[in-house]
């Protein structure tokens, strides 16, 4: 018997450290699949290729930011009020755009019997 197939969203992180260039790489993806209850985010930085767009960029701050997703996603406290919210709001707060140097791309959808297994498959074809 095959899996269910689940619907689910999801958004890719990008790090824009020149906002005023437009340049942006990806870093991350960020999945919620609310029939699984599932949000969680797989992210993976290449500091080389940042500084190839900005030499300045604090490589670290980002993968700060990036943790603070993990943090959100998994309920954790150390993420703030966003993260003592249900899934879908806490998808939501990651998915709203901001002006910061990490940006959510557009929302995507797609459907899949392992919501873990197709995370990682995003994070691998869209970020490396």
């Amino acid at each position: 018997m095959s899996a269910p197939r689940l619907a689910y969203q999801y958004v890719v992180l990008r790090c824009v450290p020149r906002p005023d260039r437009e340049e942006f790489l990806n870093v991350g993806v960020v999945l919620h699949c609310q029939s699984a209850d599932f949000l969680d985010a797989s992210w993976s930085v290449d500091g080389h290729r940042l500084r190839a767009l900005d030499a300045g960029i604090d490589v670290d701050q980002v993968c700060d930011a990036l943790t603070f997703v993990d943090w959100v996603c998994r309920g954790d406290d150390r993420g703030g009020e966003a993260a003592r919210q249900p899934l879908g709001q806490r998808f939501g707060f990651l998915k709203a755009p901001r002006s910061t140097v990490l940006q959510p791309g557009p929302v995507h959808g797609g459907v899949t019997g392992d919501p873990a297994r197709q995370l990682e498959h995003l994070r691998e074809r869209l970020v490396g």
